[in-house]
């Protein structure tokens, strides 16, 4: 495996820790008042774990299918999550 494939998972991988922090900070002030927060944001955070995990799963499954390597079958399954995450904090952060 190239040594900067393994640095670019890192970064993904990285990169989608902060951003679920930053989201779950936003969903907790929101939950206690101290930001405002629409009115469905509780069942929305609920409501979009399963499909996430089915998108995650689906394409961790198809790139080990495609013989790819381990660092990109990785990558393919963070994917979902890192997109999801990211428009999330965007949406959360207006």
């Amino acid at each position: 495996m190239n040594p900067l494939a393994l640095i670019a998972l890192q970064t993904q991988a990285a990169t989608l820790l902060m951003e679920t922090q930053v989201v779950m900070t936003l969903r907790i002030l929101g939950m206690a008042g101290i930001l405002p927060s629409s009115k469905g944001e509780n069942n929305r955070m609920v409501s979009e774990k399963g499909p996430a995990m089915m998108k995650a799963m689906t394409a961790g499954t198809a790139a080990a299918m495609a013989g790819k390597r381990p660092d990109q079958i990785m990558s393919a399954a963070l994917a979902p999550f890192s997109s999801k995450v990211h428009s999330n904090r965007v949406r959360l952060m207006k």
